[in-house]
């Protein structure tokens, strides 16, 4: 057999449907056209419906297969109206990536100067926290049945560095995120029970996934690094800041039929980070 063959066989997904949650997004962008590069066809899912087409419709001339589909990660109707429509569309749902999340405001990130038991900063809480933990509860009881009903379902959280390492400034965020990773355990073992693993539950925890809106606090205009990112940088091994395109090789393995038995899992990429403290 050929070395291509092989591992078309083990991690390919052709056949696969796969509903990607915030999938326009900066991360989320590079997981859909990774998993199309793979072989699943694409449900691009997110609140905005223009910026899921456009999506959908960039992986079609590409040679994929997408759907762009409008639904809001916190309100369960557009869930279900989004799951209803898949099903009708591709027949399918076998993979199911909760990527939708975020800072939901810029009143989620506290300042130095604000104090901390601030009105603002308690609503942008309850924000951040319902669209990163709420955000990804919800699109699982949603998809969750179909899921189970296919053969080999698999769910794939995106979880945060921040879940576990204290991020000045984004309380709510972090909070929500070690949620995500608790959920991510609490499910593998409750599905595994349940379904007997016909459906598996994992995270992916991104390090400094540097682009886009976040640039700006690690890197100047000129290309050179602020403050923060000197700092941050010198407590990641590997020497660089991470890229959204290094979390679509730990997903397809997730994926894959290769990863039949990992489940309840939460992978860090981060180069490393926080290992090597330099003391």
């Amino acid at each position: 057999m050929r070395s291509s063959e092989y591992l078309d066989r083990v991690f390919g997904l052709q056949g696969k449907v796969a509903v990607v949650t915030g999938g326009y997004g900066l991360i989320g962008s590079a997981l859909c056209r990774g998993l199309a590069a793979a072989g699943a066809a694409i449900v691009v899912l997110g609140r905005r419906e223009a910026a899921s087409k456009e999506l959908a419709t960039t992986i079609e001339r590409q040679g994929g297969h997408a759907l762009g589909v409008g639904a809001d990660v916190v309100d369960s109707a557009q869930l279900e109206t989004a799951r209803d429509l898949v099903e009708s569309q591709l027949g399918r749902i076998d993979i199911l990536v909760n990527c939708a999340g975020g800072l939901a405001s810029p009143t989620s990130r506290l300042q130095p100067t604000q104090p901390l038991f601030n009105a603002d900063f308690r609503e942008a809480t309850k924000l951040v926290v319902d669209l990163n933990l709420m955000g990804t509860v919800l699109p699982t009881f949603a998809f969750g049945d179909q899921l189970a009903a296919a053969d080999g379902g698999v769910i794939v959280n995106i979880s945060s560095g921040a879940a576990r390492q204290v991020s000045p400034g984004v309380m709510g965020y972090s909070a929500a995120k070690a949620g995500v990773e608790q959920l991510t355990r609490w499910l593998a073992v409750e599905t595994a029970q349940r379904y007997h693993g016909r459906l598996r539950v994992n995270a992916i925890a991104p390090g400094y996934i540097v682009g886009g809106e976040n640039r700006s606090r690690f890197i100047n205009e000129q290309g050179s690094l602020t403050e923060a990112g000197a700092m941050i940088l010198a407590h990641i091994p590997v020497g660089r800041f991470g890229e959204p395109e290094d979390l679509v090789p730990p997903l397809l393995m997730l994926c894959s039929p290769a990863s039949g038995y990992v489940t309840g899992v939460v992978v860090p990429v981060n180069g490393g980070f926080a290992l090597a403290p330099g003391v």
